[in-house]
């Protein structure tokens, strides 16, 4: 891969979708808000004349040489050359900046309600950025420089690139080339069997790499809103075969991809179903006990199910892991959370509902409006002005490979948001108990992101104050996806870790913790091997004689 697309895939991957467009704000929403801010303007005219005066010094200022506007160092879209050395690039690059900055300057001194100003600043980042003249032809120098090298073949190409996204993949530009790669094939190859089947999920049992095997299993519970096989990708980054490598008998659920027909699944549904296959497994294992864990979304199925036992008095579960997950969630956690309010909440509920899902494309497409210039505006510039072809990209190309979220499930999702039930214990009743972490006493492990926008390292160390046991927090030191996919052959792999556990606020946490080489996936395996008992022989086959081999790994579901 080169260096530019290389750039390009790392920037996308660490904006994988997630909890947030969930919760989502639809576009009349942010219209209503913008019509409000032009209300505003016409009923005060004198304060946007003056950002309009002070708008007109700076273009003054520009054209005669003067300006001090300069990019951020880290804006990908000005790193070439000519935007600094170019008399017409640079001027046309402070032109917008100055636009940008007096515009931003009249929205924040505007005297409108906080909910309408972030939508209103949501909307002018938007529309400012699809702006920027590095998003055409004539204005990008790195564009240009190739139209002459290909003597105009990249635009040719690019147009063809620009169709083939018109048709095939609903006028979005496509983040990722996915002819390299199959599920199955090159994608989610860790060798195992579907073991056991019900509407809702199929669970895998991996086959073991070792002689022996602990006695206690691990089950995986991925998020609904992503495929399961993010911890099974290329065999150089699949978490899954470094953990039989630990001699851990491991388990995974694979989520039934649903259609408006199960639109009443909630979160009970999964829950029940889970619950299903963990009989199954230990069963099969003949264990009393399995360990679970959960990453992003999928860890509040893991902390409603261990609330859930907890009442019941039902101490199957040994030890828990949560990885990359915010059980306390607050506005501030995330760019999206200021553009919330209940009405949007309730719209987000009906518009799922009179659909029946809230589907894995929609969900795509609001992610990448939300932050445009990594999912949408460098594959403009890459795809349809250089006329490349996206990145060949593993985590990608899992990430486009959408699912659905049906109604009643995302219902449940948005009350999570509003009531925050972990966060407040015992007033929300599940499956006839009141939600309380507080009661789960086993040991848990933690992993957060160091820059991790979709779910803030501080807002997942919340996580250890909710847990009734002996809490482990680690913090890698990548983004979303890719501080999990983050095995110990990465030469850049490094970790965040302090032994004083959750009495701390995150930030003393933080100040007191010591930066390590190498993979967190070195310390979890330790710390989840002394958690699942003795070793004995590896099975020989998959299953038992009431749960046989269904179909070869990565299972069916994942196909839906």
């Amino acid at each position: 891969m080169s260096r530019s697309k290389s750039k390009l895939s790392d920037a996308a991957a660490e904006a994988t979708t997630a909890f947030s467009p969930i919760i989502g704000i639809h576009r009349s929403e942010l219209v209503r808000s913008l019509g409000v801010v032009l209300k505003q303007a016409a009923l005060n005219p004198l304060t946007l004349g003056g950002h309009f005066l002070n708008y007109s010094k700076d273009i003054k200022d520009v054209i005669v040489g003067k300006s001090e506007y300069e990019p951020h160092p880290k804006d990908r879209r000005f790193q070439d050359p000519a935007w600094a050395k170019s008399p017409f690039y640079r001027r046309t690059m402070q032109g917008w900046m100055a636009m940008k900055q007096n515009l931003n300057n009249w929205l924040s001194e505007a005297n409108i309600e906080e909910v309408d100003r972030a939508r209103a600043h949501f909307i002018l980042e938007v529309v400012t950025d699809a702006l920027a003249p590095s998003n055409s032809l004539l204005g990008n120098p790195a564009a240009m420089k190739r139209f002459y090298e290909t003597g105009g073949k990249s635009v040719v190409q690019g147009l063809k690139n620009a169709y083939d996204d018109m048709v095939n993949n609903n006028m979005m530009p496509s983040q990722v080339d996915s002819r390299p790669f199959k599920v199955g094939e090159n994608l989610a190859t860790t060798p195992g069997d579907v073991i056991f089947r019900n509407d809702v999920l199929e669970i895998i049992q991996y086959k073991a790499t070792t002689d022996e095997v602990h006695a206690i299993p691990l089950l995986i519970i991925p998020p609904q809103i992503n495929k399961f096989y993010a911890s099974d990708l290329t065999p150089d980054k699949s978490m899954f075969r470094f953990m039989l490598t630990q001699g851990v008998q491991l388990f995974a659920i694979s989520w039934r991809n649903p259609g408006a027909e199960q639109a009443h699944w909630g979160l009970e549904t999964y829950i029940k179903a889970a619950m299903e296959g963990i009989e199954a497994v230990l069963k099969i294992t003949k264990s009393k006990k399995i360990n679970v864990s959960g990453a992003c979304s999928g860890g509040i199925s893991v902390a409603t199910l261990l609330s859930h036992l907890a009442a019941e008095g039902n101490d199957c579960i040994n030890c828990s892991t949560f990885q990359v997950c915010v059980l306390d969630p607050r506005q501030e956690d995330s760019e999206v959370g200021a553009l919330i309010s209940p009405d949007t909440l309730e719209a987000a509920r009906k518009r799922s509902a009179a659909k029946g899902i809230l589907s894995g494309d929609d969900l795509a497409r609001t992610f990448a409006w939300m932050r445009p210039n990594d999912l949408i505006w460098n594959y403009v510039v890459n795809n349809y002005l250089m006329g490349d072809s996206p990145p060949a990209f593993d985590i990608l190309f899992w990430n486009n490979d959408t699912t659905n979220l049906p109604a009643a499930l995302h219902s449940d999702y948005l009350d999570s948001y509003v009531s925050a039930p972990f966060a407040n214990p015992g007033t929300q009743e599940f499956m006839g108990h009141m939600l309380d972490l507080g009661q789960v006493k086993h040991d848990s492990f933690v992993v957060a992101g160091f820059t991790d926008h979709i779910t803030p390292w501080r807002a997942c160390y919340r996580t250890t104050k909710l847990l009734g046991g002996n809490v482990e927090f680690f913090v890698s030191n990548s983004g979303h996806i890719q501080s999990l996919l983050n095995p110990p052959t990465n030469p850049k792999a490094k970790y965040f870790y302090n032994a004083s556990g959750k009495d701390n606020t995150a930030d003393e946490w933080m100040e007191n913790a010591e930066l390590l080489d190498g993979s967190w996936w070195t310390p979890w395996s330790a710390w989840l091997t002394e958690r699942s008992g003795e070793l004995k022989p590896a099975p020989k086959s998959a299953g038992n004689r009431k749960y046989k081999s269904l179909a070869a790994a990565p299972g069916e579901y994942v196909f839906g």
